[in-house]
Protein backbone atom coordinates (compact mmCIF):
# COMPACT_ATOMS: atom_id res chain seq x y z
CA UNK A 1 0.00 0.00 0.00
CA UNK A 2 2.67 2.73 0.72
CA UNK A 3 4.32 2.10 -2.85
CA UNK A 4 1.56 2.34 -4.48
CA UNK A 5 0.43 5.76 -2.12
CA UNK A 6 3.93 7.20 -3.25
CA UNK A 7 3.43 6.18 -6.72
CA UNK A 8 0.30 8.45 -6.36
CA UNK A 9 2.01 11.28 -4.67
CA UNK A 10 5.21 11.28 -7.45
CA UNK A 11 2.64 11.51 -10.46
CA UNK A 12 0.73 14.21 -8.70
CA UNK A 13 3.84 15.70 -8.66
CA UNK A 14 4.79 15.15 -12.10
CA UNK A 15 1.25 16.33 -13.28
CA UNK A 16 1.42 19.74 -11.18
CA UNK A 17 5.32 20.31 -12.43
CA UNK A 18 3.85 19.77 -15.96
CA UNK A 19 0.83 22.29 -15.77
CA UNK A 20 3.52 24.96 -14.19
CA UNK A 21 5.88 24.46 -16.91
CA UNK A 22 3.11 24.81 -19.63
CA UNK A 23 1.93 28.27 -17.70
CA UNK A 24 5.27 29.24 -17.91
CA UNK A 25 5.27 28.53 -21.32
CA UNK A 26 2.20 30.04 -22.08
CA UNK A 27 3.71 33.07 -19.76
CA UNK A 28 6.95 33.54 -22.11
CA UNK A 29 5.27 33.19 -25.44
CA UNK A 30 2.58 35.77 -24.30
CA UNK A 31 5.71 38.38 -22.91
CA UNK A 32 7.42 37.44 -26.68
CA UNK A 33 3.97 38.41 -28.52
CA UNK A 34 3.95 42.02 -27.06
CA UNK A 35 7.61 42.32 -27.05
CA UNK A 36 6.92 41.88 -30.86
CA UNK A 37 3.18 43.54 -31.21
CA UNK A 38 4.91 47.00 -32.93
CA UNK A 39 6.33 44.75 -35.95
CA UNK A 40 4.47 45.21 -39.06
CA UNK A 41 4.08 42.06 -41.25
CA UNK A 42 5.12 41.69 -44.71
CA UNK A 43 5.20 38.69 -47.17
CA UNK A 44 7.83 36.25 -48.99
CA UNK A 45 8.27 35.70 -52.83
CA UNK A 46 5.79 33.36 -52.07
CA UNK A 47 3.08 35.60 -50.77
CA UNK A 48 3.86 34.28 -47.23
CA UNK A 49 3.12 36.15 -44.25
CA UNK A 50 6.41 37.18 -42.37
CA UNK A 51 7.70 40.07 -39.49
CA UNK A 52 9.12 42.85 -40.80
CA UNK A 53 10.25 46.30 -38.32
CA UNK A 54 10.03 49.56 -38.80
CA UNK A 55 12.94 52.03 -37.76
CA UNK A 56 13.24 54.26 -34.71
CA UNK A 57 11.66 57.40 -35.89
CA UNK A 58 14.02 60.40 -36.49
CA UNK A 59 11.77 63.78 -35.60
CA UNK A 60 13.13 66.77 -36.84
CA UNK A 61 11.39 70.73 -37.72
CA UNK A 62 7.95 68.87 -37.97
CA UNK A 63 8.78 66.14 -39.99
CA UNK A 64 9.07 62.19 -38.42
CA UNK A 65 11.46 59.65 -40.78
CA UNK A 66 11.81 56.04 -40.20
CA UNK A 67 12.97 53.01 -42.64
CA UNK A 68 10.98 50.04 -42.48
CA UNK A 69 11.77 46.47 -43.56
CA UNK A 70 8.43 44.39 -43.96
CA UNK A 71 8.18 44.63 -48.17
CA UNK A 72 8.06 41.42 -50.45
CA UNK A 73 11.14 40.12 -50.97
CA UNK A 74 12.27 39.05 -54.72
CA UNK A 75 16.18 36.89 -53.38
CA UNK A 76 15.56 35.39 -57.09
CA UNK A 77 14.42 38.65 -59.21
CA UNK A 78 16.98 39.26 -61.93
CA UNK A 79 17.80 42.16 -64.44
CA UNK A 80 19.92 42.13 -67.27
CA UNK A 81 20.52 44.99 -70.15
CA UNK A 82 21.07 43.21 -73.38
CA UNK A 83 21.08 46.73 -75.47
CA UNK A 84 22.93 48.75 -75.55
CA UNK A 85 25.88 47.17 -74.82
CA UNK A 86 28.15 48.56 -72.14
CA UNK A 87 30.56 51.20 -73.07
CA UNK A 88 28.63 50.85 -76.80
CA UNK A 89 27.45 53.60 -79.30
CA UNK A 90 23.69 54.57 -80.45
CA UNK A 91 23.21 56.28 -83.65
CA UNK A 92 20.85 59.23 -83.19
CA UNK A 93 19.17 60.53 -80.82
CA UNK A 94 16.83 57.61 -79.54
CA UNK A 95 18.35 54.35 -77.52
CA UNK A 96 16.51 51.14 -77.54
CA UNK A 97 16.43 49.85 -74.32
CA UNK A 98 16.10 45.46 -74.61
CA UNK A 99 16.07 43.95 -71.03
CA UNK A 100 15.89 40.56 -69.87
CA UNK A 101 13.55 39.81 -66.71
CA UNK A 102 13.97 36.51 -64.59
CA UNK A 103 11.84 35.51 -61.73
CA UNK A 104 9.87 38.60 -61.71
CA UNK A 105 6.96 39.55 -63.50
CA UNK A 106 6.67 43.56 -64.95
CA UNK A 107 3.26 44.94 -65.23
CA UNK A 108 2.01 42.94 -62.11
CA UNK A 109 0.84 44.79 -58.85
CA UNK A 110 3.12 43.45 -55.93
CA UNK A 111 1.91 40.96 -53.47
CA UNK A 112 1.61 43.19 -50.22
CA UNK A 113 0.86 46.55 -52.17
CA UNK A 114 -2.23 46.81 -49.78
CA UNK A 115 -0.51 46.59 -46.98
CA UNK A 116 1.82 50.04 -47.95
CA UNK A 117 -0.09 53.01 -47.30
CA UNK A 118 2.19 55.17 -49.54
CA UNK A 119 1.72 55.83 -53.74
CA UNK A 120 1.51 52.72 -55.61
CA UNK A 121 1.25 52.26 -59.33
CA UNK A 122 -1.53 51.20 -60.96
CA UNK A 123 0.26 49.66 -63.70
CA UNK A 124 2.18 47.52 -61.15
CA UNK A 125 5.89 46.19 -61.16
CA UNK A 126 7.97 47.91 -63.48
CA UNK A 127 11.90 49.19 -64.39
CA UNK A 128 13.57 52.26 -63.09
CA UNK A 129 15.69 53.86 -65.76
CA UNK A 130 17.93 56.40 -64.82
CA UNK A 131 20.17 58.67 -66.99
CA UNK A 132 23.06 60.92 -65.19
CA UNK A 133 21.34 60.78 -62.02
CA UNK A 134 17.93 63.02 -63.34
CA UNK A 135 14.41 61.87 -62.24
CA UNK A 136 13.92 58.27 -63.63
CA UNK A 137 11.45 56.75 -66.13
CA UNK A 138 9.56 54.12 -65.47
CA UNK A 139 8.71 51.10 -68.18
CA UNK A 140 6.69 47.98 -67.47
CA UNK A 141 7.78 46.26 -70.43
CA UNK A 142 11.47 45.01 -70.85
CA UNK A 143 12.01 46.53 -74.46
CA UNK A 144 11.09 50.47 -75.19
CA UNK A 145 12.55 53.73 -76.83
CA UNK A 146 13.83 56.24 -75.09
CA UNK A 147 14.97 60.02 -76.35
CA UNK A 148 18.50 60.22 -74.89
CA UNK A 149 21.05 63.68 -75.62
CA UNK A 150 23.98 63.29 -77.26
CA UNK A 151 26.75 62.54 -75.47
CA UNK A 152 28.13 59.76 -73.20
CA UNK A 153 25.74 59.25 -70.15
CA UNK A 154 25.67 56.86 -67.45
CA UNK A 155 22.33 54.29 -67.25
CA UNK A 156 21.54 53.19 -64.15
CA UNK A 157 18.51 50.65 -63.74
CA UNK A 158 17.18 48.76 -61.45
CA UNK A 159 13.90 46.74 -60.35
CA UNK A 160 10.89 48.50 -59.02
CA UNK A 161 7.83 46.75 -56.80
CA UNK A 162 4.53 48.62 -57.45
CA UNK A 163 4.44 50.86 -54.69
CA UNK A 164 8.07 51.88 -56.36
CA UNK A 165 10.60 50.54 -54.20
CA UNK A 166 13.69 49.07 -55.35
CA UNK A 167 14.88 45.53 -55.26
CA UNK A 168 17.75 45.73 -53.40
CA UNK A 169 20.58 43.21 -54.51
CA UNK A 170 23.11 42.86 -56.96
CA UNK A 171 21.29 40.84 -59.65
CA UNK A 172 18.52 43.45 -59.85
CA UNK A 173 20.16 46.61 -61.45
CA UNK A 174 22.18 46.94 -64.54
CA UNK A 175 25.32 50.39 -64.42
CA UNK A 176 26.82 51.08 -68.13
CA UNK A 177 28.31 54.42 -69.93
CA UNK A 178 26.74 54.47 -73.05
CA UNK A 179 27.73 56.82 -75.96
CA UNK A 180 24.60 58.27 -77.70
CA UNK A 181 24.95 60.16 -81.07
CA UNK A 182 27.58 62.45 -82.07
CA UNK A 183 28.72 65.66 -80.28
CA UNK A 184 27.58 66.30 -76.63
CA UNK A 185 29.29 65.84 -73.34
CA UNK A 186 32.20 63.44 -73.92
CA UNK A 187 35.17 61.91 -72.22
CA UNK A 188 32.98 61.16 -69.36
CA UNK A 189 35.06 60.35 -66.22
CA UNK A 190 32.92 58.02 -64.16
CA UNK A 191 34.75 55.38 -62.02
CA UNK A 192 32.17 52.05 -62.14
CA UNK A 193 34.09 51.01 -59.28
CA UNK A 194 33.45 53.67 -56.91
CA UNK A 195 31.07 54.22 -54.78
CA UNK A 196 27.75 56.01 -56.23
CA UNK A 197 24.75 57.07 -54.70
CA UNK A 198 21.25 57.03 -57.20
CA UNK A 199 18.48 59.46 -56.12
CA UNK A 200 15.23 57.33 -57.18
CA UNK A 201 11.87 58.58 -54.89
CA UNK A 202 10.27 60.92 -54.23
CA UNK A 203 9.40 62.05 -57.32
CA UNK A 204 7.04 64.80 -59.19
CA UNK A 205 3.43 65.54 -57.16
CA UNK A 206 1.82 63.89 -54.86
CA UNK A 207 -2.17 64.32 -53.73
CA UNK A 208 -4.49 63.16 -51.26
CA UNK A 209 -3.82 60.39 -48.83
CA UNK A 210 -0.65 59.79 -50.68
CA UNK A 211 0.79 63.27 -49.52
CA UNK A 212 0.16 61.35 -45.39
CA UNK A 213 3.14 58.96 -46.16
CA UNK A 214 5.87 60.02 -48.74
CA UNK A 215 8.42 57.23 -49.55
CA UNK A 216 12.23 58.42 -49.84
CA UNK A 217 13.98 55.77 -51.52
CA UNK A 218 17.94 55.75 -53.51
CA UNK A 219 19.99 53.32 -54.86
CA UNK A 220 23.66 52.55 -53.81
CA UNK A 221 26.52 50.93 -55.88
CA UNK A 222 29.93 49.63 -54.51
CA UNK A 223 29.35 50.79 -51.16
CA UNK A 224 26.91 49.77 -47.84
CA UNK A 225 25.70 51.71 -44.91
CA UNK A 226 27.00 51.46 -41.21
CA UNK A 227 26.39 53.20 -38.16
CA UNK A 228 30.48 53.07 -38.86
CA UNK A 229 30.79 53.87 -41.91
CA UNK A 230 29.67 55.08 -45.00
CA UNK A 231 25.80 56.53 -44.31
CA UNK A 232 23.03 59.11 -46.59
CA UNK A 233 23.01 62.71 -45.00
CA UNK A 234 19.34 63.24 -46.48
CA UNK A 235 18.45 67.07 -45.71
CA UNK A 236 14.52 67.37 -45.62
CA UNK A 237 13.00 70.99 -46.13
CA UNK A 238 16.67 72.32 -44.13
CA UNK A 239 16.26 69.02 -41.17
CA UNK A 240 18.91 66.94 -41.54
CA UNK A 241 18.81 63.11 -41.06
CA UNK A 242 21.57 60.52 -40.96
CA UNK A 243 20.48 57.16 -42.26
CA UNK A 244 22.90 54.11 -41.63
CA UNK A 245 20.61 51.15 -43.79
CA UNK A 246 19.98 51.02 -46.99
CA UNK A 247 16.06 50.85 -46.91
CA UNK A 248 13.52 52.70 -47.63
CA UNK A 249 12.24 55.24 -45.81
CA UNK A 250 9.09 57.23 -45.12
CA UNK A 251 8.37 61.03 -44.24
CA UNK A 252 5.86 62.20 -42.46
CA UNK A 253 3.99 65.82 -41.92
CA UNK A 254 5.43 67.16 -45.25
CA UNK A 255 3.73 70.25 -45.73
CA UNK A 256 1.37 71.28 -48.95
CA UNK A 257 3.18 72.93 -52.08
CA UNK A 258 6.94 72.36 -52.70
CA UNK A 259 9.36 70.32 -50.49
CA UNK A 260 12.85 69.56 -50.82
CA UNK A 261 15.07 66.52 -50.27
CA UNK A 262 18.95 66.51 -50.73
CA UNK A 263 20.54 63.49 -50.60
CA UNK A 264 24.76 62.61 -49.81
CA UNK A 265 26.50 59.89 -49.50
CA UNK A 266 29.01 60.65 -46.91
CA UNK A 267 31.89 58.74 -44.99
CA UNK A 268 32.33 58.11 -41.33
CA UNK A 269 33.54 61.63 -40.91
CA UNK A 270 30.74 63.13 -42.35
CA UNK A 271 32.53 63.92 -45.42
CA UNK A 272 30.94 63.60 -48.92
CA UNK A 273 32.87 60.82 -50.72
CA UNK A 274 33.55 62.13 -54.58
CA UNK A 275 31.71 60.82 -57.31
CA UNK A 276 29.37 62.52 -59.79
CA UNK A 277 26.17 61.58 -58.13
CA UNK A 278 26.62 61.04 -54.35
CA UNK A 279 25.17 64.92 -53.95
CA UNK A 280 21.75 65.41 -55.20
CA UNK A 281 18.86 67.64 -54.80
CA UNK A 282 15.00 67.42 -56.19
CA UNK A 283 11.92 69.20 -55.35
CA UNK A 284 8.57 67.50 -55.16
CA UNK A 285 5.13 69.25 -54.71
CA UNK A 286 2.16 68.05 -52.34
CA UNK A 287 -1.09 68.99 -53.12
CA UNK A 288 -4.67 68.34 -51.15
Amino acid sequence: MKKKHLSFVAIAALLIASACDGNRSASTTDTDSTATADHSMGHDSAGVQHAGTMGTPMEKGGLKVYSYSNSVDFPDADLDLNQPEKNGKVAGDSVQFEYEVKNYQLSQQTPDAATHEHANSKEGQHIHNIVDNEPYTAHYKPSFKKAIEPGQHVVLSFLSRSYHESIKHKDAYDLRVITVGNGGKSNLKFDEGGQHLFYSRPKGEYKGADTKKVMLDFYLVNTSLDKGGNKVRATINGNEFILDQWLPYLVEGLPMGENTFKLELINSQGQVIPGPFNTVERKITLKQ
